[in-house]
């Protein structure tokens, strides 16, 4: 068993790693809020936007599985972490320079693919600061940190184009968070170089391998997931059914990620109190984002995006939160990966059905949202019951 660390020393750790995403995704949320214009505006058509958008995300996530195989292999977290980041972010700025849009689509695979290599060491070693801090709110105060950086790097680029209305300027100013998040994340490495060592080890993280308790937790995951509606087809809602003006749209996204910011510090702190029933509980919140935002009012529509702001919180805490709990020191740059790019596929496959659904009947979409976040919460609280 190793020493004990301090509260305060673990949750500086934490606070870094906070402030490198936070950085990093000013930059890259920043870009990806414009690069589908300037796509557009080299010549790509919506089908090549559409593929590359796509394609992106599957790398994003299936890749994980491997870079989080190699973490555990090689016990190279950090190597990982930082190339990951240094490809994620020195993919924005060279956007500056693509004159094809061939080039800016490479870029954009590029980007996702340095996220897919540094996000399971990146958690791995976030996993063991946690143990000290609450793994629920440790993770849930990294997640409010890096949407704050999310709703600033599209204000960002919206300033930027403002006043100089240009594409290649804004993504050349995107260079600056990419350099912080850079020089904090060497800080970070400097400072703590086992990162494994704040974690007190217990014979309970003794057990090798991905626990039948882990696959049930999986599922349930990818259940929430899968029922989880993107936003594009919700702001494709709000547009075909004139229930929001083109310039309401992203402020209603802008109240959903500031209630995700909000929400995965609350849930975080509830998950250290009463494990996978805040899960379960905030799953029933963001479950009614599908009827509200589908049938009702322009009110209503608020309400269903701050319960839509909800479930992305929780996902992005709570979830990830609970790997740790399940998952010896040793496998969880495996485990994350697997779980990554389990929930990615899940997300996936899930948007596709429920966007096919929609063009159907928007009453068979929501239902069928409906039904499988029921059915994860069920799942939550088994895996909890079994967890005690």
């Amino acid at each position: 068993m190793t020493t004990p660390v301090s509260h305060s020393t673990a949750m500086r750790f934490v606070v870094l790693l906070g402030l490198v995403s936070l950085c990093a995704d000013v930059t890259y949320e920043g870009a990806r809020s414009v690069t589908g214009p300037f796509l557009a505006v080299l010549g790509a058509s919506g089908v090549v936007v559409g593929v590359v958008a796509g394609l992106g995300e599957l790398l994003g996530y299936g890749l994980r599985l491997l870079s989080g195989l190699i973490s555990d292999r090689t016990r190279q977290y950090w190597l990982l972490t930082l190339t990951g980041y240094a490809v994620n972010l020195a993919a924005i700025p060279l956007m500056a320079l693509a004159g094809r849009w061939e080039l800016v689509a490479g870029l954009i695979l590029m980007e996702r693919i340095g996220k897919a290599i540094r996000t399971p060491a990146r958690d791995a070693m976030l996993s063991h600061a946690v143990q000290v801090t609450g793994r629920g709110w440790g993770f849930g105060l990294h997640e409010a940190m890096d949407q704050i950086g999310a709703v600033a790097g599209p204000l960002l680029v919206s300033l930027v184009l403002a006043t100089r209305s240009d594409y290649r300027t804004a993504f050349a100013f995107l260079a600056i968070p990419a350099g912080l998040a850079i020089a904090v994340l060497l800080a970070a490495r400097w400072l703590y170089p086992r990162p494994r060592d704040l974690e007190c080890v217990s014979s309970r993280l003794a057990v090798r391998g991905l626990s039948r308790t882990y696959w049930l937790y999986l599922s349930g995951a990818a259940l929430a997931a899968a029922g989880f509606v993107d936003f594009p087809l919700i702001a494709f809602h709000f547009q075909m059914t004139a229930l929001a003006s083109p310039s309401l749209i992203p402020v209603l996204y802008a109240v959903a990620m500031g209630v995700d910011a909000l929400s995965a510090l609350v849930f975080g702190r509830l998950f250290d109190q009463f494990g996978l029933k805040a899960m379960a509980g905030a799953t029933i919140v963001s479950a009614l984002f599908a009827p509200f935002v589908f049938f009702g009012d322009l009110p209503l529509a608020v309400a269903g995006m701050a319960c839509w702001g909800v479930g992305m919180g929780a996902h992005e805490s709570i979830l990830r939160a609970a790997v740790a709990e399940f998952i010896s020191p040793e496998r969880r740059g495996t485990a994350y990966g697997v779980f990554n790019m389990g929930y990615g596929l899940a997300w996936f496959a899930g948007s596709a059905l429920i966007g096919a659904l929609y063009d159907v009947s928007s009453l068979a979409a929501a239902l069928f949202s409906l039904l499988l976040q029921a059915a994860a919460v069920l799942l939550f609280l088994r895996v909890g019951a079994l967890a005690r």
